[in-house]
């Protein structure tokens, strides 16, 4: 395989793994680019419940890649990531699937023991992640043109005005209805995986 000259991050949403759907489809996509030719390298990893050994663990695989650009793409949660590393990485581009705009304070109330969606693994929701999560908060992006949010309407958890209002002169793709796993976004995975792959 050629040096990948592009390096595309996939960060799954709280209680979430990489076998979501949207992962899954992301995942397919790239891989078809990537079997057409398109020198490109694709990591989504299962992160741990700590918002700060997740980001270590991401930043050290952006550290090790060889590509030159980065693009982060993210769920819910993963989205509240991907705005927080864009924000470390001027040259990275960032895609936020219905992000968590202010992840500490949606994530505050679940503190104790939960379980995974996938597998029903439980695991500790501690109180020192929601102050990591804190500690990572952007308050105003830089560079919009580098973000793309796509954002449901029909979000049963997070507000898409305050997602809209978060991510200024970025490119909006807003969606009348749907829902926060975006159960259409195989109709709208062509202009994730364009904004992503083009420079």
């Amino acid at each position: 395989m050629p040096t990948p000259k592009l390096l595309i991050v996939y960060l799954h949403g709280f209680r979430s793994s990489p076998s979501s759907s949207k992962a899954q489809l992301t995942g397919e996509a790239i891989a078809s680019l990537v079997k057409d030719g398109q020198a490109i390298e694709w990591y989504c990893p299962q992160l741990p419940p700590s918002p700060q050994a997740a980001m270590t663990m991401v930043k050290q695989k952006i550290a090790e890649t060889k590509a030159k650009d980065l693009c982060i793409i993210g769920s819910s949660l993963g989205g509240f990531y991907a705005t927080y590393l864009a924000e470390q990485y001027p040259h990275a581009k960032a895609i936020m699937l219905n992000p968590a705009v202010r992840a500490a304070r949606e994530l505050a109330p679940y503190v104790g023991q939960l379980t995974a969606y996938d597998s029903d693994e439980p695991f500790d929701w501690r109180a020192e992640y929601v102050e990591q999560l804190k500690e990572q908060q952007v308050e105003e992006i830089t560079h919009a043109e580098r973000y793309f949010l796509l954002a449901a309407k029909g979000d049963e958890l997070l507000d898409w005005h305050e997602m809209v209002e978060h991510y200024p002169g970025a490119k909006h793709l807003i969606i009348e209805g749907s829902d926060h796993g975006i159960t259409e976004y195989p109709q709208y995975l062509d202009q994730v995986i364009g904004f992503a792959t083009h420079a």
